[in-house]
């Protein structure tokens, strides 16, 4: 499996991007190809980390895009206490439990 980039998170976890979920992203939400850094942002520096609604292994990074009162959502999903990212995209509302 090829890997995009590696990093340890807020929470002091490895999470991972392959390129075939990068190709997943930028396939299903285009506007994505140019928020690689952020999503590293995201996960580095998170606005806000809330539980996944229906899985107790994801976790759904949040960053706030002020000047756009949107945020990038960044879904990850952790195996033996090392997580990847399973998806992203642009929202106005944060998931919450």
């Amino acid at each position: 499996m090829a890997i995009i980039f590696e990093i340890i998170d807020k929470t002091g976890r490895r999470i991972h991007l392959s390129k075939e979920r990068w190709s997943y992203i930028t396939t299903k939400h285009p506007y994505m190809a140019s928020k690689l850094e952020d999503i590293k942002g995201a996960l580095i520096k998170p606005t806000l980390i809330v539980p996944h609604k229906f899985d107790e292994n994801m976790r759904n990074y949040y960053l706030l895009y002020k000047e756009i009162k949107r945020y990038l959502h960044v879904v990850v999903r952790y195996l033996n206490d090392e997580g990847f990212v399973a998806s992203a995209f642009i929202t106005r509302k944060i998931i919450r439990r």
